[in-house]
């Protein structure tokens, strides 16, 4: 009777574990805009300022456009430059040895939605890790998992917002949270990463979505 038991609180356990990451999900969907409404954002334009290591600062925009398309310029010297992007067909990125943008066929560009938005549908699997401190905040910790893929994300306890999200080379840090349309998202993201070199702070200024952008902007 004591082994049946045991099973059976380990079974239930799983189980609001499983219910628990789903509605901090649904939770942080529905705070932020409601998943019709990312759903119906078909691009960003992004616009502010990169700080790169301690005193490199530029401004930059960040065009984004369903289903994947990307492209990142900085403004070096006041002249645009494109330094990193995905054109649907091919990605870039700048190759600082020889100061220009290369081909990179095994390119893999992230994503237009984060991966918890419909994330049942795109076969993730949420587990709830507990709770845990970003800075002096409270999160709901839960882990998401597709094949080898495994991302974490922290979701204040209060306001159910995306604090940190954990990849696999890569920890992206979000807050200052206003609101641009019906939507809800951060202007303010920093990223430390095992690769060189590879810090950096966003400050955004200005968010402007669904603009339909010229037909060449993705290209490079």
């Amino acid at each position: 009777m004591k082994k049946l038991l045991l099973v059976f609180v380990l079974i239930f356990s799983q189980w609001s574990f499983a219910q628990t990451a789903k509605e901090i999900i649904d939770k942080n969907i529905e705070l932020s805009g409601g998943l019709t409404s990312w759903k119906l954002l078909n691009s960003v334009l992004l616009q502010g300022k990169v700080i790169l290591g301690i005193k490199d600062e530029y401004p930059i925009k960040i065009y984004q456009q369903r289903p994947n398309l990307t492209k990142t310029v900085l403004k070096i010297n006041g002249k645009d430059t494109a330094i990193e992007g995905y054109d649907g067909n091919k990605g870039y990125a700048m190759n600082y040895a020889t100061n220009k943008l290369q081909v990179y066929p095994e390119y893999v560009s992230e994503s237009f939605d984060n991966d918890f938005i419909d994330w049942e549908n795109k076969g993730f699997e949420a587990k709830y890790l507990g709770k845990e401190k970003v800075g002096e905040i409270y999160c709901h910790k839960v882990e998401l998992t597709k094949n080898v893929n495994k991302n974490v994300y922290y979701f204040d306890t209060k306001s159910f917002m995306l604090l940190k999200e954990v990849k696999k080379d890569e920890s992206l840090l979000y807050s200052d949270y206003k609101k641009v349309g019906n939507l809800v998202m951060p202007f303010r993201i920093e990223s430390s990463s095992s690769k060189k070199d590879g810090d950096y702070v966003i400050l955004l200024n200005k968010v402007e979505i669904n603009k339909v952008f010229p037909a060449n902007i993705f290209k490079f």
